[in-house]
């Protein structure tokens, strides 16, 4: 038979010290997220790059055909098509550089690491280039 407790305990109070800590690991967290995030989204597609122009001239070469007046089943097609090269160029128009995430990442990395256990190898494997590790204090 199961021992029953004698003591009750309570919830733990959390001090200020702690609420702080917490805010700072949230914040740390976060910015560490947004930055492989952008990494990951800044990683080279397979095929030729795609640029603003030559979605454009994609776009311009489906309106011609689109007033040639198509069967409706092509019609159909040439708008969607037209549709998703204009999503595509918005995409392109609205695109995240690194930079605006690489300085805060450098300034927590080397705290983040230190706490969460993560290794120079594990940040290169993941994509992180040597030169921001370096600059953030993390060595190998």
């Amino acid at each position: 038979m199961p021992m029953k407790k004698t003591s009750k305990t309570g919830p733990k109070e959390v001090t200020d010290e702690h609420k702080q800590a917490m805010a700072v690991g949230r914040r740390e967290a976060r910015i560490v997220g947004d930055y492989l995030a952008a990494l990951r989204d800044a990683r080279p597609k397979r095929g030729r790059r795609r640029t603003e122009e030559t979605v454009q001239r994609q776009m311009q070469d489906v309106d011609t055909q689109l007033r040639d007046n198509p069967e409706p089943l092509r019609e159909l097609k040439l708008i969607q098509e037209r549709q998703d090269l204009a999503q595509e160029l918005e995409q392109l128009r609205n695109s995240v550089t690194l930079d605006e995430y690489e300085q805060p990442f450098i300034d927590i990395a080397v705290n983040y690491s230190g706490r969460q256990g993560i290794s120079y190898s594990a940040w290169r494997e993941v994509g992180v280039p040597a030169d921001v590790l370096r600059r953030a204090g993390i060595k190998r």
